[in-house]
């Protein structure tokens, strides 16, 4: 057994875990012929889930995302913050 602490950081964990669903989503919108960029944006602006197309669960796995996180995920990234 480990006696000593562990340090997690979860801010780092929840960014990774934005950076894979975003990168699969947009792999995924890709693959069926969409542009990425205007259905991701389409999605964050009215929430509205027929934005993502359901090809590789796509659809399943950005309603995972608060969509507060997720902006908040993308202006820090932006920012470099």
């Amino acid at each position: 057994m480990d006696d000593f602490t562990r340090k997690f950081d979860a801010v780092q964990e929840k960014d990774a875990e934005i950076h894979h669903i975003l990168t699969t989503v947009y792999a995924a919108l890709e693959d069926k012929g969409y542009n990425p960029i205007n259905q991701i944006v389409g999605y964050i602006l009215s929430e509205d889930p027929t934005y993502i197309t359901n090809h590789h669960e796509a659809r399943t796995l950005i309603r995972k995302l608060d969509r507060d996180e997720l902006l908040q995920v993308l202006v820090r990234n932006y920012l470099g913050k």
